[in-house]
């Protein structure tokens, strides 16, 4: 899953690809790249200037018609909250509706519902939207994460979306401390285990950049070994700023793994 973020103000790319052309210009190098889908996101997930429902929009649903047009098959995904927003990109050509905030606005999956979209379950820790973390605390954060994703999983199915289209996401460093985000790491097969498809979203996270006391743009090898660990013990869906390395180690995890043959086995045989 490439990350294209139609925000001036990302953590990581700094508004890289809050311009039209610029955007649509990441988009295609990422499929190129070997994305198998795209998140649009139209607010920065962090602090910062307050974004609009309407400027949320304007961001994302023509974009998102846009991309459709170009790519046909591409699977698309929009990171939003706002119940408004989910709507109005589903029907625009959004497949997937990646709902970070874990159903703060409790309207959302009725979205997903009406138009056969997917939806992202995920953890926060009941923090409100654009808001970071504190002293969070939890007796289990992997049995908090668990019970939060799969009640909101069970919920979207009973509100009518489709079961082949949820995925959880224990959502590393949102309503989490360092120690949480790598706990969560270490202990992924426990939320592979619950049957549900696992996106993780490790990427330049602050707890690689605090544990390797790196900033945001020297993070991606702690990205590619979060990313293969989580890979090896049973994530699905890895949202990812650099697709051809994240494609390359997660090729040669699916490998490893016995799921997918190697390109080549010329070495020694011939």
């Amino acid at each position: 899953m490439a990350i294209v973020n139609r925000t001036p103000d990302s953590f990581f790319d700094r508004g890289a690809t809050f311009a039209t052309d610029a955007a649509y210009a990441a988009i295609d190098q990422a499929v190129a790249d070997g994305a198998d889908l795209v998140d649009i996101g139209g607010v920065k997930a962090g602090y910062g200037e307050p974004v609009s429902e309407d400027e949320e929009l304007r961001r994302t649903v023509d974009f998102v018609a846009g991309i459709r047009e170009r790519h046909p098959s591409l699977v698309i995904s929009v990171d939003t909250y706002r119940s408004g927003v989910a709507r109005r990109v589903v029907e625009a050509g959004a497949d997937l509706l990646n709902d970070t905030w874990s159903g703060s606005d409790p309207d959302l999956v009725y979205a997903a519902a009406e138009f056969g979209a997917g939806l992202v379950c995920s953890h926060v820790g009941g923090l409100s939207p654009r808001t970071d973390p504190h002293r969070m605390a939890y007796d289990d954060v992997v049995a908090d994460v668990i019970s939060t994703t799969t009640r909101l999983a069970d919920r979207a199915v009973a509100a009518g979306v489709r079961r082949d289209g949820i995925l959880i996401d224990p959502t590393h460093d949102f309503g989490k401390n360092t120690l949480q985000s790598l706990e969560l790491t270490r202990r992924l097969d426990e939320l592979a285990a619950t049957g549900w498809p696992v996106l993780v979203a490790v990427s330049n996270k602050d707890f690689i950049g605090e544990t390797l006391e790196l900033p945001p743009g020297q993070r991606g090898n702690g990205t590619l070994a979060a990313l293969s660990i989580s890979a090896w013990l049973g994530a699905r869906v890895f949202r990812v700023h650099d697709v051809p390395a994240a494609r390359q180690a997660l090729d040669l995890i699916a490998v490893l793994r016995g799921t997918a043959q190697p390109a080549g086995t010329r070495r020694s045989l011939a």
